[in-house]
């Protein structure tokens, strides 16, 4: 059975909470073509054609019960410059500036330096070799996706990650890292909050 809100109660959102104050980050690598199927969005991301797999979803501050968003002061406005710095580390600008106001103003960092620790963390995580070469649509268990990410990070666990979905279709993984980014740590809430058993559908790259 897949978790739902009736069987596993969702985080808690500390919207407003003051900078800073969190206990890890969480990096969701969103599966591009999962994502659009479910989403149905209309998007660069989307285009078929564009040849998206992985991609940074966001880098999450997180409390060992909750995570804090849109943190006080909110929503300062992201530099031209540092966007230009780190273009590409997103799909789009808009997410960017979104992850930023939503998740990035909590980490006690400006946006520059938010934006950096995203790509650290992006740069910490290996991506499986089977998910590079996956031109067809596949079925494989929610454990089997996080064994692959487990088999090229050594000292990840599954305590460490989970998978998330929609649909019985594949949507992201959600890893967890210290708060310094140098390794990776144990997250129960984050790992309760994921698919369980059954198969998923793993949509091809477009």
């Amino acid at each position: 059975m897949f978790a739902s809100p009736s069987v596993a109660q969702a985080p808690r959102e500390a919207r407003g909470a003051p900078m800073g104050q969190f206990d890890f980050y969480v990096l969701a690598l969103s599966w591009s073509p999962g994502f659009c199927e479910i989403s149905g969005r209309k998007s660069r991301q989307c285009e078929d054609g564009s040849g998206l797999g992985f991609v940074v979803h966001g880098l999450w501050p997180q409390m060992e019960q909750g995570y804090p968003s849109f943190c006080e002061p909110s929503g300062r406005f992201v530099p031209g410059t540092a966007i230009k710095e780190f273009s590409g580390l997103f799909p789009d600008e808009n997410l960017a500036r979104y992850q930023w106001r939503k998740h990035g103003s909590c980490s006690g960092e400006s946006p520059g330096g938010y934006f950096k620790a995203v790509q650290r963390a992006r740069e910490r995580v290996r991506i499986p070799d089977s998910f590079k070469a996956l031109d067809d649509r596949s079925k494989v268990l929610p454990s089997e996706i996080e064994q692959a990410f487990m088999s090229v990070n050594p000292g990840l666990r599954a305590d460490m990650i989970s998978v998330s979905c929609g649909r019985r279709i594949f949507r992201e993984v959600r890893i967890c890292l210290d708060k310094d980014l140098r390794g990776f740590r144990q997250c129960s809430e984050v790992d309760r909050d994921g698919c369980r058993g059954g198969e998923l559908t793993i949509p091809a790259v477009r």
